[in-house]
């Protein structure tokens, strides 16, 4: 696991990257920061009162001598974000409604990124979800040729790393969304140094079983080799066909993944939050995660439940990302 963070830390320093963090009174937060500031990998910018912010961070001893603050409320540069935000929406906000939404540390910070003075976005400490995902959707938006954003998880267990999707955003994709949830986990594990080798995930593999499920990923995986032929992709597999080299043999020996499959992509929501929970508590593997990906800049979301672990592995993860794009 150490080997994971390490590349990315290799891959990052030096780099200049500027990563927004909203919740700039969270202790977690704080904590993080201070360290990638610190180690001098990243340099953060927390939103909140800066001088809340720094009474906060002196009680816990932690320097902000290379981290930026910003106040929402007294930011030199609100007339360019509110003018901005108001061209971003396309007429759906007035001024006034502008500023006040941009407020908002979320907002705020998302529109930090838009306008290139960070480089990426990590929130969801203290914010739900939908919190921190909404203003990445209507601002900064998803890449061209990529019509909804996707969560992949990194598992990792010594020296094993795979790639899991989707397992955070989209509950009933269809076969497009499969195609292009497949494409973009591919360029995801790319980041991590991974030849990415993608399982399209059934209860079916290569016709065993015909239902509309099971044709929805077939249709997925015809649409992603057209958009993608150079890729390394087949289904539809039942996982032990994609990862077991034996049964592979047995039952698709024509196929260019004969059980060295490391990037899955499964048909559901529902079947991809249960699958990397289970190789999660039962495998002993740590679900890097969700890292969100599709989005022309990278936002990611933690959980409520993080710590400040978790917050530096994300805040190197989304520097990362932001050095693909």
């Amino acid at each position: 696991m150490s080997d994971l963070f390490t590349l990315l830390k290799e891959k990052v320093n030096g780099q200049n990257v500027k990563i927004v963090f909203p919740e700039g009174m969270d202790e977690r937060i704080l904590g993080a920061a201070g360290r990638l500031a610190a180690e001098k990998i990243i340099t953060p910018i927390l939103i909140g009162n800066i001088q809340d912010i720094e009474s906060k961070a002196n009680q816990m001893g932690i320097s902000l001598e290379t981290t930026e603050i910003y106040d929402p409320n007294q930011y030199a540069m609100a007339d360019e974000l509110v003018a901005a935000f108001i061209e971003r929406r396309k007429g759906k906000a007035t001024e006034e409604e502008a500023r006040r939404i941009l407020l908002a540390e979320n907002y705020f910070g998302t529109m930090l990124v838009y306008t290139n003075k960070a480089d990426g976005l990590v929130s969801g400490a203290a914010h739900s979800t939908a919190d921190t995902v909404r203003p990445a959707l209507q601002i900064i938006k998803t890449k061209e040729g990529v019509r909804k954003t996707s969560g992949v998880f990194i598992m990792v267990r010594d020296d094993e790393k795979y790639v899991f999707a989707d397992c955070a955003i989209n509950i009933s994709p269809n076969s497009q969304d499969l195609a292009e949830i497949a494409i973009e986990s591919a360029k995801t594990a790319k980041m991590f140094d991974m030849e990415p080798r993608v399982a399209m995930l059934s209860f079916s593999t290569k016709g065993s079983a015909k239902s509309p499920e099971t044709e929805k990923v077939i249709a997925a995986v015809e649409e992603a080799k057209i958009r993608d032929p150079l890729l390394i992709l087949d289904g539809e597999f039942q996982f032990d066909a994609a990862f077991v080299p034996s049964v592979a043999k047995k039952k698709a020996p024509d196929s260019p993944l004969q059980g060295d499959a490391n990037v899955f992509i499964f048909p559901s929501l529902e079947a991809g939050n249960i699958g990397y929970k289970i190789a999660q508590r039962l495998g002993n593997f740590e679900a890097v995660g969700p890292i969100l990906q599709g989005l022309n800049r990278p936002v990611n979301d933690l959980s409520r439940g993080c710590n400040e672990e978790d917050v530096y592995k994300l805040a190197l993860i989304t520097a990362a990302q932001a050095l693909n794009h």
